[in-house]
């Protein structure tokens, strides 16, 4: 059924329709809508059997998450910023007792200063924690992954991230397609959990582990992760095949073919980097885009694959909504040591520059995002930039710390 709906009611949707037995969350801006609504459905009985637990934090939240999924329950939880940090310890905990939890992260800045806007600092703070982390372009693409993240973290048992941005797509109102329940059934099997807490037949759960076997067991849980890279596209095919739409993967290109210059991106920021991409086309620049969909783990053969079609990439512009204080780009780190290895030997090592940009929710314009490609083009772009710095600003600010 296509409706009019916002961002955060259309994943509420999606996750009911999988049946999760165990919902846990604690409000924090902006993903309330999500768990607000489903809330509702389990009060209204529209949910069931489900129970929704109210908890006193954030880390409870991720707590009785571990604890419903080590007995057996499909759980779903949500959170975003200070939130995801507040319950970081456990995040890492779900990781290493693989259990398959999928929590949505409405992405949001972390302060201090405070701040409520988008942009992908919480998220990128996780990215080592071992959980799957997938990121949605749009509202549909933000519902579709969902239906799929459960899929995923069942079969490998590993805990699956739904990272949307906040208010961008959260809070907006999109058409999306809301599929129905028997369509969800024939993607989605009836959970059968790997590993189920019994009272009858007594186990322990993350116990201490010695230095003479820590290695292998993470060795392992890199292992379980990177499975996820040969599984997701069958399930994005089998995903097409139930619902008649392409969505989620590895990675998305767009105008590749031919382009020189590639600008790669993450999340909601994507739509606009397409338009401006038509717009530069139209003026006879070869630019195409590559959107990364899951970013761990990440796709290092298919973002070189991507990046050999036309074969004449001669510069990567990586737009990051976050970054690494006192280094420059996360995602950008991850293409330099994908492009180092022998799976890029189909390629000419292209010059990389990274575009720091977006932050606490600032705007990303088709203005601003044009004039940074043609200095790209141009090859007048630094290695590192922050789009629309006020760098007056920062210099007074500089300046003034120099003299006290």
């Amino acid at each position: 059924m296509l409706r009019q709906i916002e961002g955060s009611r259309a994943v509420a949707e999606a996750v009911a329709l999988c049946r999760p037995e165990v919902i846990c969350a604690y409000p924090i801006t902006p993903q309330t809508h999500i768990v607000e609504a489903l809330g509702f459905k389990v009060k209204s009985g529209t949910l069931r059997p489900c129970e929704f637990l109210n908890v006193e934090s954030e880390f409870a939240a991720m707590s009785v998450a571990i604890g419903a999924s080590a007995a057996g329950a499909r759980t779903y939880t949500a959170t975003a910023s200070q939130g995801l940090l507040y319950m970081s310890e456990a995040v890492y905990n779900a990781a290493g007792l693989g259990l398959p939890i999928v929590m949505t992260v409405a992405n949001r800045a972390i302060g201090a200063p405070i701040n409520i806007w988008n942009d992908h600092s919480d998220a990128m703070s996780q990215r080592d924690a071992g959980w799957i982390q997938l990121y949605a372009e749009t509202a549909q693409e933000a519902l579709d992954l969902h239906l799929q993240a459960f899929r995923i973290a069942e079969e490998l048992s590993v805990p699956v991230m739904v990272c949307m941005d906040g208010f961008l797509l959260t809070h907006a109102y999109e058409r999306a397609e809301i599929p129905i329940a028997e369509q969800v059934d024939m993607f989605l099997p009836r959970y059968q959990p790997r590993q189920v807490l019994d009272p009858a037949q007594p186990a322990s759960i993350g116990a201490m582990v010695g230095p003479e076997a820590f290695t292998e067991v993470r060795y392992l849980s890199h292992a379980r992760e990177s499975r996820a890279l040969d599984l997701i596209p069958d399930v994005v095919a089998e995903f097409g095949k139930v619902f008649g739409r392409d969505s989620g993967g590895l990675v998305r290109g767009y105008h590749l073919d031919d382009a020189e210059t590639v600008i790669v991106a993450l999340g909601s920021v994507l739509g606009t980097i397409k338009d401006t991409v038509d717009e530069l086309r139209a003026d006879g620049m070869r630019i195409g885009v590559l959107g990364v969909t899951t970013f761990r783990p990440f796709p290092a053969q298919a973002v070189c694959d991507a990046l050999a079609i036309g074969r004449p990439t001669k510069r990567l512009v990586v737009l990051e909504r976050a970054f690494a204080t006192g280094l420059g780009g996360i995602v950008s780190a991850d293409l330099r040591m994908a492009l180092a290895g022998d799976r890029a030997a189909a390629l000419h090592p292209p010059v990389m520059s990274t575009v720091v940009a977006g932050l606490g929710g600032r705007p990303i314009t088709r203005a601003s995002l044009r004039n940074m490609l043609h200095d790209a083009a141009a090859g007048a772009l630094e290695p590192l930039s922050f789009l629309d710095l006020d760098k007056d600003l920062v210099q007074v600010q500089l300046q003034a710390g120099r003299a006290g």
